[in-house]
């Protein structure tokens, strides 16, 4: 199962907000409060690692015009 990270939804200028993990089914929907608190939060959208092997699989380094010098494609 994967492991979703998510924050919770500050209610003022005062507050910050504060991320945790949870592991879940995709089947899942998304929580829409904290499981402890209560509070409001959202689901936080990240990039993850992925390795892939077998067939199909690219070991060339990514092409574009990347800003950082390492073919990643950024544009910074």
């Amino acid at each position: 199962m994967p492991v979703y990270v998510y924050e919770t939804i500050p209610q003022s200028n005062t507050d910050f907000p504060q991320t945790f993990e949870l592991r879940q089914s995709m089947s899942e929907p998304c929580l829409t409060a904290h499981p402890d608190t209560g509070a409001p939060v959202r689901r936080v959208l990240s990039g993850g690692l992925a390795t892939f092997t077998g067939a199909g699989a690219s070991t060339a380094p990514m092409r574009g015009g990347g800003g950082c010098g390492s073919g990643c494609g950024c544009a910074s």
